[in-house]
């Protein structure tokens, strides 16, 4: 699985130029011009400022991830007085250090001040993308991937699932469209190791939740298509196994049939909804679980559940 993660990493090259140390005679140039043309976010730290310590290299590694879509102005308080202070009567709030402005087409689009968790300074970077029009590369490389997933293309799918883990680890669509991908490639021992690697504080996402539910019905559904044939010569038999016809219906999954996988459960449920204490209605919302509910079958699906239960 590292080995896939690894092969997966996005191999474009980060811009050094988009981190640099400003001072007043670049300032105009390096923060107000360059915002023309893409966010640009200013550092103000420092030499003995704690938080700052932690802050800029969270900052520069955020930037470098980018790769070249925004830039890093990093100031010295210290050493740029005269600019702080012409900030300052501007209307730049400059209190305390260390303060990060974000600059996009020469105006202050945000600021904020202490030292945030990663996690929260790449939400803010993603918040500034997305004003300025762009979105996070980890963000692209999601969306690509799961149009390919869609288009049956699960190998390289999955090599932009891990790209965009390569860049930020707490993805959740990323982890999920990585298990979909390699559960699409035939192998469910690395999709269920993956999951067991899912970060704690992201584990109970809906998408990683959608990821478990589809790698227990694949399993399920394994042991289901090898009984296909007998499940159907035994509801021909006698239409109201509900047994068989729910073992049909995780086989028909596993096959990616999911209209008629979610038109047998329905069937038990209009004929028996209370069939095993509510079995075929629960694992027809495992189903949707794991294909999304915005799935066009989960979508459905669901009005034809809806119009049983409320009838």
């Amino acid at each position: 699985m590292n080995n896939l993660l690894n092969a997966a990493q996005d191999s474009r090259p980060a811009p050094q130029a988009m981190i640099v140390d400003g001072d007043q005679a670049n300032f105009m140039t390096d923060v107000v011009d360059a915002s023309q043309q893409l966010p640009v976010l200013v550092d103000f730290w420092a030499t003995w400022c704690g938080p700052c310590k932690t802050l800029t290299p969270a900052l520069e590694k955020i930037t470098l991830a980018q790769g070249g879509r925004v830039k890093l102005v990093k100031i010295d308080v210290d050493k740029n007085r005269e600019l702080i202070a012409q900030l300052a009567r501007m209307g730049l709030p400059m209190q305390s250090v260390p303060t990060v402005v974000a600059f996009w087409q020469g105006q202050i689009a945000d600021t904020f001040s202490g030292a945030l968790p990663e996690s929260e300074l790449k939400r803010f970077v993603e918040a500034l993308l997305k004003l300025a029009g762009s979105s996070a590369p980890s963000a692209d490389l999601i969306a690509e991937g799961k149009a390919l997933l869609e288009q049956g293309q699960a190998e390289s799918a999955a090599q932009h699932f891990g790209a965009a883990l390569q860049e930020d680890k707490e993805k959740p669509e990323a982890w999920a469209g990585l298990v979909r991908a390699l559960l699409a490639l035939g192998d469910e021992h690395r999709a269920a190791q993956l999951l067991s690697q899912v970060p704690e504080k992201i584990a109970g996402h809906p998408e990683i939740a959608g990821a478990r539910s589809a790698v227990a019905l694949a399993a399920e559904g394994r042991k289901a298509q090898a009984a296909m044939s007998g499940l159907e010569a035994r509801l021909a038999t006698n239409p109201d196994d509900h047994e068989a016809r729910y073992e049909l219906a995780t086989a028909l999954n596993a096959s990616d049939a999911r209209a008629e996988a979610a038109a047998a459960l329905l069937d038990i449920i209009r004929r028996d909804r209370t069939w095993n204490e509510g079995a075929a209605r629960l694992q027809l919302l495992k189903f949707f679980e794991a294909w999304g509910m915005d799935d066009p079958a989960t979508m459905a699906a669901r009005r034809k559940l809806s119009a049983i239960l409320f009838s």
